[in-house]
């Protein structure tokens, strides 16, 4: 199993939207279940969503209604939907998941929301 890679962050202006992509090699990644985490400066990681292998999905409260987790299994890729961004979802976003008892973060990516 791999270190997952996240992608698609960037600056952007409050009430637009972003798209997160995470993506791994390996049987474990496609039978994981993934989730998604931010931690903004001087805040701990909190987790943002997550998504089981069957699809199932669950979210954090600060964020239900506008971002949407799903995956394609097919690509070994699980994408963050965010939409209606505010600057309090500022920070660096990150693909996590556990396979066999280990677990594996990806480098992150940077979402900079302004106001």
């Amino acid at each position: 199993q791999v270190q997952p890679v996240e992608s698609g962050g960037g600056l952007v202006q409050a009430g637009m939207s972003l798209r997160l992509l995470c993506a791994a090699s390996g049987s474990g990644f496609r039978n994981a279940a993934v989730g998604w985490y931010r931690q903004a400066p001087g805040t701990q990681r909190e987790s943002v969503a997550s998504i089981t292998s069957g699809g199932s999905t669950s979210y954090a409260d600060s964020v239900k209604g506008r971002f949407t987790i799903s995956r394609d299994n097919a690509r070994n890729a699980v994408y963050l939907q965010m939409n209606s961004l505010k600057p309090e979802d500022t920070g660096i976003y990150y693909c996590h998941y556990v396979w066999l008892g280990f677990q594996y973060w990806g480098q992150g990516t940077q979402v900079t929301v302004s106001s």
